[in-house]
């Protein structure tokens, strides 16, 4: 009997509940492209194809063991009592066959416990049972998971630009056969052209995340219906046949899951997620990739679903048609968000706390701050060298306007060459903020104001501070009445240009509300503009 005989009677038999050595009332037999998999109510049993499609290798029965105890051994990581074993299954004399013995080994099952289907993430999301102390819950795993996996400079070369480009281009080759058919050829060139100069442009941000150890072995295929809310949190189904899909910052995990949360018309709570995530693992620099491994990730869905096109019909081809073209639209959607530039400004009192947050910004980010402080010295008058009273010497209206032209001079380059960039000022008066909105309506990018405030008591506090610690800023106790009065209320923005930032709390706290709030508003501005 050749092996395809054998392996066909034997998905027959195991459909059966007479094969397995414990109760079953039904079974349902799950096929994907490399599995076969019999749910059988308490238990599921995983078989491995014999297939070799390139980028995993079954054909050989020792192989199929071998990943069959990595995937046991790799998914204990992230879940518990679930993974149970391997174990043989056996031919008998009589041709038929067991999950006991005696007989010849034909081929070998990952014993798993049958979780409920209820527990799973998406199927609560769909049924509205998801809450925020389990995505809190979620993100406190991963982050714990990600700062113990396993890192080094084997693992770190997947960092690197070149390696993931590999991983990009590979993307690109495989569905440029779908192009022009199911993928529409102007969008594709977009999000094509837009990965590739990212990634040649920000080449120290790829370098600083190696640096930071943020280069893990990590799940590889986290999407939400491989999370469970069951006796904690199980996450099962993790790439075990070729490291180099585990290997990589843990960002292109985490987008896995977010874009597959976009997908099912829930942003809400992958935002939910990511701030949870941040807030456990200090990890900011997220929200500076995230959108670039968005796109790979979604690419690597509208993959798998164009290559099921050819093998099915009717009603199920429709089903697959749609999703491929969501699939898309993500893509595109993620790739004009990371490719079309942020005017970012910090505007509040002086000692408001807006220079701190302009520098966790900038860090975050990766863009470059330029501050009204810094330009208003570089006009310097030498005389000038010494603490005035409010509105005259460098601080007199002639000198504050030349100060703001010259600070959006400077964001117009930036923008126009493509680069996000932060202008950190007072922006006390109606007329700069108008010229902020309207240099970024000029340029068509995204524009985000960051107000803020705190109690003048702390503003007190902290200008008395500046007293002994002079910095670069001259603004003083003295001047805050005066400032408080000529301060213009920021009412002109937009509701989804402007975010109020109390700087009285903890700074951490508001710096991670303020990052998740800001992607939320690039996320807004650029849906209604596309």
């Amino acid at each position: 009997m050749s092996e395809k005989e054998t392996l066909s009677r034997l998905y027959q038999e195991m459909a059966s509940p007479a094969v397995y050595p414990h109760p079953v009332l039904k079974v349902k037999r799950i096929e994907t492209h490399i599995s076969v998999v019999f749910l059988t109510g308490h238990f599921v049993y995983k078989l491995k194809k014999p297939l070799d499609l390139g980028f995993l290798d079954f054909r050989n029965l020792s192989d199929r063991r071998r990943f069959c105890e990595r995937e046991v051994s790799l998914n204990r990581r992230l879940s518990a009592g679930v993974y149970l074993e391997v174990i043989p299954v056996y031919r008998k004399a009589d041709d038929t066959f067991s999950l006991r013995g005696p007989g010849e080994v034909v081929e070998y099952a990952v014993k798993m416990r049958q979780l409920p289907d209820a527990a799973a993430f998406r199927n609560r999301l769909a049924a509205k049972k998801m809450r925020r102390h389990l995505i809190h819950a979620l993100g406190r795993k991963l982050a714990a998971f990600y700062e113990t996996s396993p890192t080094g400079p084997e693992i770190n070369r997947f960092g690197r630009r070149d390696a993931v480009s590999a991983n990009m281009e590979e993307n690109f080759t495989q569905l440029a056969p779908y192009v022009g058919k199911a993928i529409p050829s102007e969008k594709w060139e977009f999000i094509r052209q837009v990965s590739r100069t990212f990634l040649k442009d920000h080449e120290a941000l790829f370098e600083s995340r190696i640096a930071s150890g943020r280069i893990r072995d990590g799940h590889g295929d986290l999407r939400t219906d491989h999370v469970y809310f069951y006796r904690g949190i199980q996450i099962i189904d993790c790439i075990e046949f070729n490291d180099r899909f585990r290997y990589g910052d843990v960002v292109s995990d985490l987008a896995f899951l977010h874009m597959d949360l976009d997908h099912y018309g829930m942003p809400f709570w992958s935002l939910e997620f990511l701030s949870a995530y941040v807030e456990f693992s200090k990890d900011r620099q997220i929200y500076a990739l995230l959108d670039f491994y968005a796109v790979y990730r979604a690419l690597v869905r509208l993959k798998v679903t164009c290559f099921q096109l050819s093998s099915v019909r009717g009603e199920e081809l429709e089903t697959l048609v749609a999703d491929a073209r969501l699939y898309l639209d993500q893509a595109y959607r993620y790739a004009v968000q990371f490719g079309r530039p942020t005017l970012w400004i910090t505007c509040g009192l002086p000692a408001s706390g807006k220079s701190a947050l302009a520098r966790g910004i900038s860090e975050a980010l990766n863009l470059e701050v330029i501050s009204s402080d810094a330009v208003r010295k570089h006009f310097l008058d030498k005389a000038e060298e010494h603490v005035v009273s409010f509105g005259e010497g460098i601080y007199r209206p002639g000198m504050r306007d030349r100060v703001y032209a010259q600070m959006l001079a400077m964001a117009q380059d930036r923008l126009r060459g493509g680069a996000s960039v932060l202008l950190d000022a007072t922006f006390s008066r109606k007329k700069w903020r108008d010229a902020a909105y309207l240099l970024a309506r000029d340029l068509d990018t995204n524009l985000i104001c960051v107000e803020c405030a705190c109690r003048e008591k702390t503003l007190h506090k902290r200008l008395i501070a500046r007293e002994n610690h002079a910095g670069v800023s001259d603004a003083r106790l003295a001047h805050l009445p005066d400032m408080i009065h000529a301060f213009e209320k920021v009412t002109d923005f937009p509701e989804n240009m402007h975010m109020r930032i109390d700087t009285d709390r903890d700074f951490d706290e508001s710096l991670n509300f303020l990052l998740s709030r800001g992607y939320a508003l690039k996320c807004r501005q650029v849906k209604k503009r596309i």
